[in-house]
C-alpha cells in the first residue's frame, strides 16, 4: 500500500488549462456577428432544402454551415460568452421561387460572408478566433461560392 502511495505521489499532475485572457469588446462583437451571419445562411439554405428537396449544393452547404456554427460555439464556450437565441428558429427566411434564383441568392450570401470576414479579421488579435474566422472564410470562398455559382448558371 505504501508503494502505491509513493508512486501516486510521484506521478505528475496534468498542467492546468490556462484561462483565456479577457476578450476584447471588438472580438466579442465579431463573434456575435459571425454567428448571426452563419445562422442566417444555414436557415436560408435549410429553407431551400425544405422547398426544393435534398438538392446540391444546398444539402452539403447546410451541413457545412452547421459545423461552422459549432466551431463558433466552441469559441463562445472558451471565452464564456452566452449564446444568443437563434432568431431563425421556427421563422425561416423567405425562399426564392426557383432553384436557380436560390443559387443566385446563395452566391450573394457567400460573397457577403467573405466580405464580412475580411472586415472582422482586420479587428481580431486572438489567434484562435482568427484561425476559425480564416477557416470559415476560406470555406465560403473556395467551396460554397464556386458550387453556388455553378448552380446559378446551369
Amino acid at each position: 500500500m505504501l508503494a502505491f502511495l509513493v508512486l501516486q505521489a510521484q506521478s505528475p499532475l496534468p498542467a492546468p488549462i490556462p484561462a483565456p485572457l479577457p476578450l476584447a469588446d471588438a472580438t466579442r462583437a465579431a463573434l456575435l456577428e459571425a454567428l448571426a451571419d452563419g445562422r442566417k445562411a444555414e436557415a436560408t439554405y435549410a429553407a431551400v432544402l425544405a422547398k426544393f428537396g435534398a438538392v446540391e449544393p444546398f444539402l452539403s452547404i447546410v451541413d457545412a454551415e452547421h459545423r461552422d456554427q459549432e466551431a463558433l460555439a466552441d469559441l463562445f464556450r472558451t471565452y464564456k460568452i452566452e449564446m444568443p437565441p437563434n432568431p431563425y428558429q421556427g421563422a425561416p427566411p423567405s425562399t426564392p421561387a426557383t432553384l436557380p434564383e436560390a443559387c443566385d441568392a446563395g452566391v450573394k450570401i457567400e460573397v457577403a460572408s467573405i466580405a464580412l470576414y475580411d472586415r472582422l479579421l482586420s479587428q481580431i488579435r486572438e489567434s484562435d478566433v482568427r484561425m476559425v474566422f480564416q477557416r470559415l472564410q476560406e470555406a465560403a470562398r473556395s467551396q460554397h461560392l464556386p458550387a453556388l455559382r455553378a448552380c446559378a448558371k446551369p
